[in-house]
């Protein structure tokens, strides 16, 4: 097979794998060698809902010994399959960066004979790129799970972040969908990985030469909508995973129907709408101070399709506003929906000198239009008071969204009741999590 047909093949296979970024890493280039990794180096461009594609993202191979249910590359599904040599993917990563096509490299695998066998293949790859033809760029590096330590160890020298994917959220699910992964052989890894990063930042500390460790962290990724389990378990998950393991990433991949098994959830699209959901709850997690447990709960187990997560807390929440601008502290004005990080810090800096009124919050760019029912300036509320929840939920939605859904003064709104067709909701949805 022509290089040019595994590549197309095994590119369209990595597709599914979202556990990538290029950011975190200050690698820096040498004399004679090819790429940059420094921060200011990174190109970032971004597909429609948000995906990073600075990188080649590929797998070496899609033949697999696995056979979990929801994997287009599982053993069982009768497609073409390919693999590219250590000499292909170092060829193609450097001819690929001298066309200016990429940034780095993300390189994922099938499992081909045994998980060591493959984290060798993986590895030598690397170490060809990195001492053989010079590349310095941003490397990123799929860990396989259940591979011997050592290799970890020396491919966490020469990759800038490494993964290591859980896929289902229950020990349950991976025994039902994915048989042969167990929840230990995958959590294993994520341990040795931040013990790992823990020892080289403290040597680091005493001999600046110490090289580090995946210096831009590791990162896992969640398929979502395969497993029956809500978002409430999903979120908890997500936030114990940060804490226990220092993850710089959660990645949520909504699953996508690769084959009719009746182990699997059926649906007509991917559910991308609830991962956009997801990871706006996430950034509340990682940005904003808020807890999983305060976001969902078992009364409110699944994130609301009409509003955002922020929002929605809001709304349950309103008992807590209106608060006062000029006197409020820095965690309860990320609190306020349509207050975003960068301006609640410019707001705490401006009442240092003058008492803000709405003219100035604007200016900030603080969105108004959602702000004002949260709020009050110089003890002034410009928002309107609500008897029914609805009500303000009808408000805070996208204005399309609300006129679609055609909702009714009176009319009782909730998650599962009023739910609108995914096909409606996501075109407005679909935009980057972030401010607010």
């Amino acid at each position: 097979m022509e290089l040019k047909d595994k590549i197309d093949v095994l590119a369209a296979a990595a597709k599914y794998d979202v556990s990538c970024s290029s950011s975190g890493s200050n690698r820096s280039g040498e004399k004679g060698s090819l790429g940059n990794a420094h921060a200011a180096g990174i190109c970032h461009s971004w597909s429609d809902d948000g995906r990073c594609i600075s990188l080649l993202k590929i797998l070496m191979t899609n033949q697999c010994i696995y056979d979990c249910k929801y994997c287009v590359n599982r053993a069982s599904n009768d497609i073409k399959r390919v693999m590219l040599t250590p000499d292909e993917l170092v060829y193609i990563t450097v001819n690929f960066y001298r066309r200016n096509y990429i940034e780095g490299l993300f390189l994922s695998s099938g499992i081909v004979k045994s998980p060591d066998y493959t984290m060798e293949l993986m590895l030598q790859t690397v170490r060809k790129l990195r001492l053989q033809a010079g590349f310095h760029g941003y490397i990123h590096l799929k860990a396989i799970p259940g591979c011997d330590l050592r290799l970890l160890d020396e491919a966490g020298r020469l990759a800038d972040r490494m993964s290591v994917n859980i896929e289902l959220p229950t020990s349950s699910s991976l025994k039902l969908l994915a048989p042969q992964k167990k929840k230990e052989a995958l959590l294993g890894p994520m341990q040795y990985i931040k013990d790992r990063i823990a020892e080289e930042r403290d040597s680091y500390k005493a001999l600046k030469s110490t090289p580090k460790f995946i210096p831009a962290g590791q990162s896992t990724q969640l398929v979502i909508g395969a497993s029956p389990e809500p978002d409430v378990h999903i979120l908890n998950l997500s936030e114990g995973l940060y804490r226990k393991f220092g993850l710089k990433r959660v990645y949520y991949s909504a699953f996508v129907p690769v084959s009719a098994h009746p182990m699997l959830a059926t649906y007509d699209k991917p559910p991308l709408l609830r991962e956009h959901r997801l990871y706006q709850a996430d950034w509340l997690l990682r940005f904003y101070g808020f807890s999983a447990g305060e976001l969902l709960d078992a009364d409110h187990p699944n994130l609301d399709s009409l509003v955002d997560p922020k929002s929605d807390w809001a709304v349950r929440n309103y008992h807590l506003f209106p608060v006062e601008i000029n006197t409020a502290d820095y965690e309860m004005l990320l609190r306020v929906p349509g207050i975003g990080i960068k301006s609640a810090g410019k707001i705490i800096q401006a009442r240092k000198i003058r008492v803000l009124d709405y003219d100035n919050l604007k200016k900030i760019g603080v969105v108004m239009k959602r702000a004002r029912h949260f709020i009050t300036c110089k003890g002034k509320f410009y928002g309107t008071n609500f008897s029914q929840e609805f009500q303000l939920r009808k408000l805070l939605m996208p204005g399309k969204a609300a006129e679609r859904l055609q909702i009714e003064d009176g009319e009782q709104l909730s998650f599962f009741s009023q739910m609108v067709p995914e096909s409606n909701l996501e075109p407005l949805f679909l935009v980057r999590a972030g401010e607010a």
